[in-house]
């Protein structure tokens, strides 16, 4: 598991994660933020040749 973090689609703050890379070179889950408790439907993309990961976040409808 990697530390990440993504910044919450609702209130804008950032939030620390965590990120299984044997889940895949794409995943997708929801992560309540911690300050303002939305859903965030996270979506993040692991790129194998640089070693590292991209979150992006969106509210989860």
């Amino acid at each position: 598991m990697y530390a990440a973090g993504f910044q919450c689609a609702g209130c804008g703050e950032w939030i620390e994660t965590t990120v299984d890379e044997s889940g895949g070179s794409k995943q997708q889950y929801v992560e309540d933020c911690q300050v303002c408790c939305q859903p965030n439907v996270l979506t993040i993309r692991w790129d194998s040749s640089d070693g590292e990961f991209t979150i992006t976040s969106e509210l989860e409808s």
